[in-house]
């Protein structure tokens, strides 16, 4: 157990990196994640948006048959 918190704290002390992100490797991992949100914005519209379409379809089609059926009727008689 203590192997662990001594490893848990090494990892999180703040070190200096000495790193350099140019405007290529920057404007590349800018891109990455704005698609990475982009397709979780559209798998959750998906997700909702189509079983919604497909409700207001099938009701407005009901609405429309039910409607249909009587202007039927009435043309008969």
């Amino acid at each position: 157990m203590k192997k662990v918190i001594y490893f848990t704290l090494l990892i999180l002390l703040p070190l200096t990196a000495e790193a350099y992100i140019g405007p290529g490797l920057g404007t590349g991992v800018i891109g990455v994640v704005l698609g990475i949100l982009a397709s979780i914005i559209l798998m959750l519209i998906a997700i909702v948006w189509y079983p919604l379409k497909r409700l207001f379809k099938l009701l407005f089609n009901i609405e429309n048959s039910t409607t249909r059926s009587d202007s039927e009727t009435t043309e008969q008689s």
